[in-house]
């Protein structure tokens, strides 16, 4: 089915659900695990969440536990969902779901091919916040918001290579300087400065991304963007941040990959409807949340969300061996040719190297949540990325490697070279994403895709000064800002990569990975 055969059918929205054009076909709406969306009612006027980073991953996760949630118990849980790419690109995400009634298809995808599809429908409505800044404020500042929970990658909190506030950031200097915000965390200050103002309620700041102890990370940074406002703004708005919000630590887990063309087709002719935001997903998803919410929360553990006061062995388990062996797989596969993530562990020698890193060199830094022994989260997690129906691209894995890299190997490393053992699996990973990120040539970036890394051009130059064979890996490492000084001088480690370095540049990544298990 082409776009243009697609474009005969009727869009999805409320009436397509309700009226005869998807049920009276004989589209089984109810066969998914939400029959229909939430009704509109109690969505209109007062949602009661505001999300920051409409992609993907949170209309695949946080907003199927909410509608789940709302099946249960009722409350003001509409989302407010916003956008906060910056610049002139389109928003297709914002502007499909606008066209569509706040509705999208979430298309679960399991392994031999089988596909469920649920409309969580529980967005409001949605904002952008480069150019709508003034209403996004308004939104996070309103009292009947009581939670703001943010998806915006690790990109999205600008901290430095130091994990502080990078104030020398464009965006964050602006948005120190007044006018309409555009970065996270001036938003959420200039919201509670609204908050304050009006004399609003307390309200959480609930992060959900990749970042180790998310929500005490998410108050030190914003503790700082208060510390550099004018002194006349700073002092009430600390106290009344300090009395009145709440940031709980969170995980969360599922692997939703970019939507493509074929995920559109894949909903027309599925569920006959014609759907441009779809999101493809698969099956596993898990959250686990410290029980801290100031003004009231959906009920998620009737969805099967996970409170508990020590977020911190999820989070290690999460982090270290899911997104930390992703990154393995992502530029060694891209080294190897291979586009998707489960092509990638389906490489005999690679998934093989993957695997044993996660087994030997991972698995022993981390504790086991209860519930999750380490050894049977590793086969399932292997047996996730090999899920060929979503076809996670490698490059899209693999992009922003500079802001991934620390939070993902470096406590794993740190721990490891602390112990006397040097993960050589990870090191052959940091000297791939070196040669994936600086060396024009090391993939084919017209087939693969590309990697795109704010920092890919400080760090070419960086390895611009470097000589001799094994120059750059060693320049990056020590003065790269991608790891802990811990790792960047330990010889024995430094020593690894250099030769990983040497063997990638002569033999290849085949000759590199089985070097890498002697």
């Amino acid at each position: 089915m082409t776009g243009s055969d697609r474009r005969g059918l009727p869009r999805l929205g409320r009436a397509a659900l309700a009226g005869s054009s998807a049920a009276g076909a004989g589209r089984d709406w109810g066969s998914a695990p939400y029959p229909a969306p939430q009704s509109p009612e109690g969505l209109e006027g007062a949602p009661g969440i505001v999300h920051l980073g409409l992609g993907n991953f949170h209309r695949a996760h946080q907003a199927v536990y909410t509608a789940d949630a709302l099946r249960h118990t009722e409350g003001p849980w509409g989302i407010t969902g916003v956008s906060t790419t910056t610049g002139s690109r389109p928003r297709p995400v914002i502007e499909g779901m606008a066209a569509q009634d706040g509705l999208y298809t979430v298309l679960t995808l399991h392994r031999g091919g089988a596909v469920a599809a649920s409309v969580p429908g529980v967005h409001h409505k949605g904002l952008v916040a480069d150019g709508q800044g003034a209403e996004v404020v308004a939104a996070l500042g309103a009292a009947t918001t009581r939670i703001v929970s943010l998806t915006v990658t690790e990109k999205g909190y600008t901290f430095g290579a130091d994990g502080r506030l990078d104030l020398d950031d464009p965006l964050i200097r602006a948005d120190l300087a007044g006018g309409a915000p555009r970065t996270a965390l001036g938003l959420i200050a200039r919201g509670l400065q609204q908050r304050l103002r009006s004399g609003a309620p307390p309200v959480t700041l609930l992060s959900c991304d990749n970042l180790m102890g998310n929500g005490h990370r998410l108050r030190g940074l914003l503790d700082e963007f208060i510390a550099a406002l004018p002194a006349a703004e700073r002092e009430d708005l600390q106290a009344y941040a300090d009395a009145s919000v709440s940031t709980p630590n969170s995980m969360v887990d599922r692997i939703a990959p970019a939507t493509t063309d074929e995920h559109r087709t894949l909903a027309a002719r599925v569920f006959g409807v014609r759907d441009t935001v779809p999101v493809p997903a698969e099956p596993y998803k898990l959250w686990v949340m410290q029980d801290d919410f100031r003004a009231g929360r959906p009920a998620w553990e009737q969805a099967g969300a996970v409170f508990t006061e020590d977020v911190a062995p999820y989070e290690l388990m999460k982090l270290r061996l899911l997104n930390g062996a992703h990154s393995l797989l992502a530029y060694l596969g891209l080294l190897r040719g291979h586009r998707s993530i489960d092509a990638a562990v389906g490489d005999e020698l690679l998934g093989g190297a993957v695997e044993f890193a996660m087994r030997e060199e991972i698995l022993p830094t981390v504790p086991e949540p209860a519930g999750m022994p380490g050894k049977a989260y590793v086969g399932e997690l292997l047996d996730r990325f090999a899920n060929p129906a979503l076809g996670h691209r490698t490059a899209q894995v693999g992009s922003d490697g500079s802001l991934k890299i620390p939070v993902r190997w470096a406590g794993t490393l740190t721990e490891s070279l602390a112990a006397g053992r040097v993960p050589r699996v990870l090191a052959l990973g940091f000297a791939a994403y070196v040669r994936v990120i600086t060396a024009d040539g090391a993939y084919d970036e017209q087939r693969l895709g590309t990697v795109h890394d704010d920092a890919r051009a400080r760090l070419v130059e960086l390895a611009s000064r470097a000589t001799g064979p094994d120059g750059a890996a060693r320049l990056l490492l020590a003065e790269g800002g991608l790891l802990p000084q811990q790792a960047a001088q330990h010889a024995e480690f430094a020593d690894s990569v250099a030769e990983f370095t040497r063997i990638l540049d002569a033999h290849g990544a085949e000759a590199a990975l089985r070097a890498a298990r002697t």
